[in-house]
């Protein structure tokens, strides 16, 4: 799918945002000014999350807990070692349920548990962003079709 500007981009994580179920991990995987966080402040709106919505460079992980679902953004651009995945203890958050969205998820790696669905932001070289959905379990194949219903 084309993504034509931010508002595209924006407005595809508010549409997913009312597809999702209880639980899901999602991947996002991008170059740098790709749209992961664009698409994760869309999909947080889409929830109903009205509060500021920023990169977890820093911090590792942010919890949205004003929207309909629990909602941790992870970002591991900053890790040199995947093993700051286990020191940190974010492996706790991929416990029980609520939403999961990982940036730089491959930094995390072999330890991040798997995603139900990789969500893919290319640049295009004319201007917008394509934007691949790959569900890679039954839980994101059903969140597939609720977002196509929609």
């Amino acid at each position: 799918m084309h993504l034509l500007d931010e508002s595209a981009t924006l407005s595809i994580g508010e549409r997913l945002a009312k597809a999702l179920p209880d639980r899901l991990t999602i991947h996002l995987i991008g170059d740098l000014g790709a749209g992961k966080t664009t698409l994760c402040r869309g999909l947080l709106r889409g929830l109903g999350y009205l509060g500021k919505v920023k990169s977890p460079t820093y911090t590792l992980v942010e919890p949205y807990k004003d929207s309909r679902i629990v909602v941790y953004h992870f970002d591991f651009y900053r890790f040199t070692d995947a093993n700051e995945f286990l020191e940190a203890g974010l492996d706790e958050y991929f416990e029980g349920s609520g939403i999961r969205l990982v940036e730089w998820p491959e930094r995390a790696q072999p330890f991040l548990p798997e995603a139900d669905l990789e969500i893919r932001l290319q640049i295009d070289s004319g201007g917008g962003r394509t934007l691949t959905l790959l569900p890679l379990s039954p839980e994101g194949r059903k969140c597939l079709q609720n977002l196509d219903s929609s």
